[in-house]
This record gives structure tokens, C-alpha cells and sequence, in this order.
């Protein structure tokens, strides 16, 4: 039943994995006679099955393909990483699956429409991949695209303003007061957090961090009011708010110090920038290939046959 087991499971990883151009099952409708054309030349034969020929590259293809699934479902222990281990998925695993290929050629199941079907739908996937990959292989980005892009888009790639927030808060508007006096006074701000807040923050003297201004309320960690006055033109570094109500209490903050919004270097941003410049010139690649076999391909839907 183990050994049941381990079949089922390498076929599945093959399935997922393997490419299927090099998968005895994924090809044509007819089997490969290969032995009719001799060994594949240039390649190490490893094992023979019937009339299929295993090549050393197939092996390590296999084997890579098993080791990357191991890893992605946490089974390192698994993972085939010595030659013995090699042979014996070879000899185990490999040889059986050519063996369960002959004898469904052989029963005709190849032949099954609905076989056939989804052999075809493969083999048309696998002939769209290439042509594409071969579309778009040829497509590059220059350092002069990179430049220019950086150029037009500097401000947009500005990282926002940040602003460090200290802040009281007090249960009642009379206790906000009192320490707004304090204040005034020329009492540490972060001194009377300690001893008057009721903010998580009092231990650490009233400390909120860096914040970002946030559009989307959705993404907001404070109110809306909190925003409102922190991010406040009026409040200069060092400057400390007036009294204002929140969900949980009245408020007072400092605004300690701001990080100002600046771009990134061109050299920060050289490989991302690339990388979306050579996104966008494949996806227009491959629509203006398709727009252009549409206009040469006579093309009928029936849409009131659609169900």
C-alpha cells in the first residue's frame, strides 16, 4: 500500500512539475517508438524500458522536480540527495512509471476522446508557452528606458512623509488640562506621559513611532481626528497640539520629528524599474502578436449558442 502510495505521489509531482514535452505521457496521441531512432544522441542512456530510453537528464529532471515538491510540502528528509537514493528512485519509481505508459498504450487509451481531448489541450498549451517565450525572449530593457522612466516618475516614486508622534491621553477633558498646564510649564512631554496617560504608550513616554499619512480609512491605526492633527501643517517639529477628543479619551500629541518625503536613488530602484519596463513591453508584445494573427485568422462565435 506504501508503494501505492510513493507511484501515486511521483506521478502527481510529474503532472506538476515535469515538463511535459520530456513526459512520455504528455506528447502526441502516438507513442514514441524511440527505439526505432536509436539512443538520443549527445545523451548518457541511464535505463532502457521496453522501446523508451531514460537519459541521465531525464533522471535529474525527475529527481529535481520530486526534491522541489519535498521542500514545498516540508519533507527535506525525503528530498533524494545521494546517489544511491538516485538509482533507487530509478529503479523504483522512474522504470514503473514507463512501465504503466506501455501498458496504457496498450490497452488504447490514448485513443479515449476524452483522452485525446485533454492530450490536445496539453499539447496546445505547451505550443502557446513556446511561441511566447520565444516572442519575448528577444525583448530587453535599456539603460536609457531606465533612466527616462526614473526621470518621468521621480515624484511619484517619493516615499511618503513620515512623522514621529508622541502622545497623552487621558480619560477626562479636566485631566487633559491639567497636563496641558504642565505643558506649558516646560514639563517633559514624555515625562507626563509616563506618570498621566492611559495610552499603551505611557511607559514608553508617549512613543507612536513614524507614521504615514493614510488615504484609505480602512488602512488607518488611529482615528481620523488623530490624522487630522497629526499630520496638521500648523504642527511644526517640537510643537505640541491642542486638546481634541478621541474614541477613547482626550488627546494631546507632540510631533518630535519628521522624515522628509524623498525618492529613492536610481540605483535603489534600477532593478525594479527594470523589471516592471520588461513586464510591460512583453504584455504589449504579446497582444499586438495576437491582434495581429486575429486580422489574418477568420474567426466566427456564436454567441447565441453560449449556455
Amino acid at each position: 500500500m506504501r508503494k501505492l502510495g510513493n507511484l501515486l505521489l511521483i506521478l502527481f509531482t510529474a503532472l506538476l512539475f515535469s515538463g511535459c514535452d520530456k513526459m512520455p505521457f504528455m506528447g502526441t496521441t502516438k507513442p514514441v517508438k524511440q527505439i526505432k531512432q536509436g539512443p538520443p544522441a549527445g545523451e548518457t542512456v541511464v535505463a532502457k524500458v521496453g522501446d523508451f530510453y531514460i537519459t541521465g537528464s531525464d533522471l535529474d529532471k525527475e529527481v529535481d522536480n520530486f526534491n522541489s515538491l519535498a521542500s514545498a510540502q516540508k519533507l527535506d528528509k525525503n528530498k533524494i540527495d545521494t546517489i544511491d537514493k538516485k538509482i533507487k528512485y530509478l529503479r523504483d519509481e522512474l522504470v514503473r512509471k514507463y512501465i504503466l505508459y506501455q501498458e496504457a498504450l496498450d490497452r488504447g487509451l490514448d485513443k479515449k476522446p476524452e483522452i485525446a481531448k485533454e492530450l490536445e489541450a496539453a499539447k496546445m498549451n505547451l505550443l502557446i508557452g513556446e511561441l511566447l517565450r520565444k516572442e519575448i525572449e528577444k525583448i530587453d530593457v535599456s539603460s536609457k528606458d531606465i533612466e527616462d522612466f526614473y526621470e518621468q516618475n521621480k515624484e511619484m516614486l517619493k516615499e511618503p512623509e513620515q512623522r514621529k508622534i508622541l502622545e497623552i491621553m487621558t480619560p477626562t477633558e479636566d485631566e487633559a488640562k491639567q497636563v496641558y498646564i504642565e505643558l506649558l510649564k516646560g514639563t517633559d512631554f514624555s515625562s507626563l506621559a509616563r506618570q498621566y496617560s492611559r495610552a499603551k504608550t505611557a511607559s514608553s513616554g508617549g512613543d507612536v513611532g513614524f507614521m504615514t499619512y493614510e488615504a484609505t480609512p480602512e488602512k488607518r491605526i488611529r482615528s481620523e481626528k488623530f490624522y487630522e492633527v497629526a499630520f496638521a501643517p500648523s504642527l511644526e517639529v517640537g510643537g505640541v497640539s491642542s486638546i481634541f477628543k478621541g474614541p477613547d479619551g482626550f488627546y494631546i500629541i507632540k510631533l518630535d520629528n519628521i522624515k522628509k518625503s524623498e525618492p529613492k536613488t536610481l540605483a535603489e530602484l534600477r532593478d525594479n524599474i527594470k523589471s516592471w519596463l520588461l513586464f510591460e513591453k512583453q504584455q504589449k508584445a504579446i497582444v499586438e502578436l495576437a491582434n495581429k494573427l486575429s486580422g489574418e485568422t477568420k474567426i466566427e462565435i456564436y454567441e447565441e449558442k453560449v449556455r
